[in-house]
């Protein structure tokens, strides 16, 4: 894979490490090998359209003949045949460009289809410190913008460029069949057009490139002042988001009106070119006319043939436009599809083990200086739980994600024991996202082939069975956005359900139960204990309650492990576990468990 920086000096934040952006050359072979599946029906839609082409191309010839037979003053009667067969034309070109221009869509809608798929596939696959890297407002850009604008070109642009470059073809082709000097003198336009086009993609390429940074720049901007807005407004940063987020919309308005600029440059250069053509076509038959060389039908016919280019030739360069954006658009999305399988591919090692995970030496680092963990080792026993303790930013979390393989360790090694089922190791964060669509639906995230029988199976071991089946229409209820609410607790045990269903041989819980609140915290903690039943668990625990049920408790002090031990063990050493107890519990004694 090739490709270049994806953050121009000036727009991205300097701290920010955009997702890569493909060359031209890859672009063109990542299209080419998307569109090799469906290379039959490209054919087939070509064809149509050559043959539409073609026979649109007998307009110009009927139209000269009608000129001649007035100009030779033959009787109304010889106007028949030429007048019926240019209805016959219009008829038989309109039914086969509708077909080819069906194909060719169809073959764009297809090829999109399956570049989205591959990018949600490997965006959804990158590590999570990745996309931190590049912020959110670089993907949200590109899955949102970009796609949008090669949606656009492969809608409109691409049946109307394809079809364009077929006419003009095959009507310079029509033209040297009156008279080659025809041809020559339809060709004085091409050198402006050529200069025209090599002028315009020059410097489109660039603009419109940084064009799409800017915006995404602007959006991630914006994305980070209204999430962050709480604490903007408690430390008094208005005004320095606010001159920050115009800063970023003047660089997108800057870039847009070079963009405007340049295009109305280029529609004046088009219209010198069609006057340039048109003038020498014209001379040229007026000799020839003179001449006897051809007859005035004949140099009307090659004058018509000119004037028909106008179209085709000026939406091909005009497009030049919307290909130029989209590429910018095609080059992003590719630059993420394209992205190596070491960047996406998940950290494990799996292999035949008596221990369930292995954490050997395993360093990491968010960027240069940020390093949170240093050569971290840990075993977990096949059905041991072990909870996570330490300060905040010991560096928990991010063990956890590595266990999980949401990221990659910058050193040593995570080796997952082979185990039955796929996925081998499930994830739940404090951060539960609740799927819209009925509760059932979102259940089957986790095994779509599930029973409405293993649903409420999985619910009653999370004793969630009860709340669920109260709902409005059970199941079938709608949740998620513009769906019946779940509070935090609940949608928690939403995905303790989902983990239950997967019923993966490990588990990683990331302070997932810190939503619950006093309230609901026994509560949640009982339905991640039943949850976590008969699994290996990896528990980074968000209440000390958590850490007295494990079977070990692994204490975190600045990415080191620093303690390891029983809840009895540990605080009878009186080390920084037995520091962190005295100050959770207070006066509180230990629940007899």
């Amino acid at each position: 894979m090739t490709t270049t920086p994806s953050a121009p000096s000036g727009i991205a934040d300097d701290s920010a490490e955009l997702l890569p952006i493909a060359t031209g050359a890859r672009t063109r072979a990542a299209l080419r090998t998307l569109i090799r599946p469906d290379r039959g029906r490209a054919v087939l839609g070509l064809g149509v359209l050559v043959g539409a082409t073609a026979v649109g191309l007998l307009v110009q010839p009927l139209l000269g003949r009608i000129v001649d037979i007035v100009a030779d003053g033959r009787p109304a009667d010889a106007l028949t045949l030429p007048v019926v067969l240019l209805l016959v034309v219009a008829v038989v070109q309109g039914v086969t460009t509708t077909l080819g221009l069906t194909q060719v869509a169809r073959l764009g809608e297809t090829v999109l289809a399956r570049l989205r798929e591959q990018f949600i596939e490997r965006a959804l696959q990158l590590p999570a410190d990745r996309l931190e890297r590049a912020g959110a407002g670089d993907l949200t850009a590109r899955v949102t913008g970009d796609v949008a604008r090669v949606a656009e070109a492969v809608r409109s642009a691409l049946p109307e460029m394809a079809r364009s470059v077929l006419a003009i073809v095959l009507t310079l082709g029509a033209m040297a069949l009156l008279d080659v000097r025809f041809l020559l003198a339809a060709l004085l336009a091409v050198p402006v057009q050529a200069l025209t086009a090599r002028w315009y993609v020059r410097r489109a390429v660039t603009v419109y490139a940084d064009q799409r940074v800017a915006n995404g720049a602007q959006q991630q901007q914006l994305l980070e002042t209204i999430g962050g807005a709480v604490t903007v407004r408690g430390h008094r940063l208005e005004e320095q988001h606010t001159e920050k987020s115009a800063a970023r919309s003047r660089r997108a308005v800057e870039l847009t009106m070079r963009s405007v600029h340049l295009v109305l440059g280029f529609y004046a250069r088009l219209h010198i070119a069609e006057y340039i053509g048109l003038a020498a076509v014209l001379v040229t038959g007026f000799f020839l006319v003179r001449d006897g060389s051809v007859s005035i039908g004949t140099a009307t016919a090659a004058a018509l043939y000119f004037h028909s280019l106008f179209g085709p030739v000026n939406a091909a360069l005009v497009l030049l436009d919307d290909a130029q954006s989209a590429a910018a658009g095609l080059a992003r999305l590719v630059g993420v599809t394209d992205l190596k399988e070491s960047a996406v591919r998940l950290p494990h090692q799996r292999t035949p083990s008596a221990a369930a995970v292995t954490v050997e030496a395993v360093s990491h680092a968010y960027g240069p200086g940020r390093t949170v963990l240093h050569e971290v080792s840990l075993t977990l026993r096949a059905g041991e739980h072990v909870a996570l303790v330490g300060t905040s930013g010991a560096g928990k979390s991010t063990l956890a994600r590595l266990v999980a393989g949401v990221q990659q360790p910058t050193g040593g090694t995570v080796s997952v024991a082979e185990g039955k089922t796929a996925p081998s190791v499930v994830l739940v964060t404090q951060e539960v996202h609740v799927f819209t669509g009925t509760l059932a639906e979102d259940l089957r995230l986790a095994r779509p082939d599930a029973t409405d029988a293993d649903l409420r199976t999985a619910l009653a071991t999370v004793h969630a069975l009860e709340w669920a089946e109260a709902l409005p229409e059970g199941l079938a209820t709608v949740v998620g956005e513009g769906g019946h609410r779940l509070d935090p607790a609940r949608a928690q045990q939403l995905a303790l359900a989902r983990l239950v269903l997967a019923d993966p041989p490990v588990a990683v819980l990331d302070e997932a139960t810190a939503e619950a609140g006093s309230a609901g915290a026994r509560t949640l903690e009982r339905s991640a204990e039943a949850a976590l039943a008969g699994r290996t668990a990896l528990v980074v625990a968000h209440r000390l309650t958590q850490a007295v049920a494990a079977d070990r408790i692994v204490v975190l002090e600045a990415g080191r492990v620093v303690e390891s031990g029983t809840h009895d063990e540990l605080r009878t050493a009186d080390g920084p576990y037995a520091a962190l107890w005295h100050a959770w519990s207070g006066s509180r004694a230990a629940p007899h468990l």
